[in-house]
């Protein structure tokens, strides 16, 4: 379940309901008058996609693109 607090509460306690979000996993809603304002959740690391894992590692020479005179013997 997700716990609220008062804006005013968690300004008095920001570094402890930091924690305890962290720690727990849970959600935190802020509220101000009543209202939601804002979610504090943990965070979490998006994985890496591997689309330009290499780049600037890898350098292209000569032409990769134009065909080649060299007949491939998996083709004969």
């Amino acid at each position: 379940m997700t716990k609220a607090i008062k804006a005013s509460e968690f300004k008095a306690k920001c570094l402890a309901v930091i924690d305890e979000v962290v720690r727990t996993g849970q959600p935190v809603i802020i509220t101000k008058r009543g209202q939601p304002m804002v979610e504090l959740v943990p965070h979490r690391a998006k994985p890496k996609s591997p689309f330009g894992i290499l780049k600037g590692r890898i350098k292209i020479k000569g032409d990769i693109i134009s065909p080649i005179d060299v007949e491939w013997e998996a083709l004969k």
